[in-house]
């Protein structure tokens, strides 16, 4: 009986799984979304909105115990400086996973994580066609 026992394996052993989860919320962290797996989204979340509350707090033990977790210094500043004082006023549910099709060849759910109260800029940016199209010709030409 698995009684008592949340952790989802992912199928990895447990170095890989906490590596995986980690890189998982370094690219949440830097890119502000990500599309991965369902399963993977839900395991991640969690290990996020931990991350978060270290960030809330602010200590230089919790940037030590963030930084031990994460492995990436460039990830833990963005998260302390950028991400943390966003959610301030919330009291938890840092995160949103929005479900999406199911992938071709596995048939495995998909999804999207992101920040809930973090603008993605990246996402919303329109796409400039004026003077990239004449100087990828120009370049071409040469």
């Amino acid at each position: 009986m698995r009684h008592l026992k949340r952790t989802a394996k992912l199928g990895r052993t447990g170095e890989h799984r906490n590596a995986m989860l980690a890189n998982l919320v370094c690219s949440l962290i830097k890119h502000k979304r990500i599309t991965t797996t369902l399963a993977k989204a839900r395991a991640a979340r969690s290990v996020a909105e931990k991350m978060v509350t270290l960030g809330k707090k602010g200590t230089v033990h919790d940037r030590r115990r963030a930084a031990a977790r994460l492995h990436q210094q460039e990830a833990v500043r963005i998260l302390f400086n950028e991400i943390a004082p966003t959610q301030k006023e919330r009291r938890g549910g840092y995160t949103r996973i929005v479900k999406l099709h199911q992938r071709q060849g596995d048939a495995s759910q998909l999804a999207i994580l992101e920040w809930v109260d973090v603008p993605v800029e990246a996402a919303l940016e329109p796409v400039k066609t004026g003077d990239s199209a004449e100087t990828k010709t120009a370049d071409a030409a040469k």
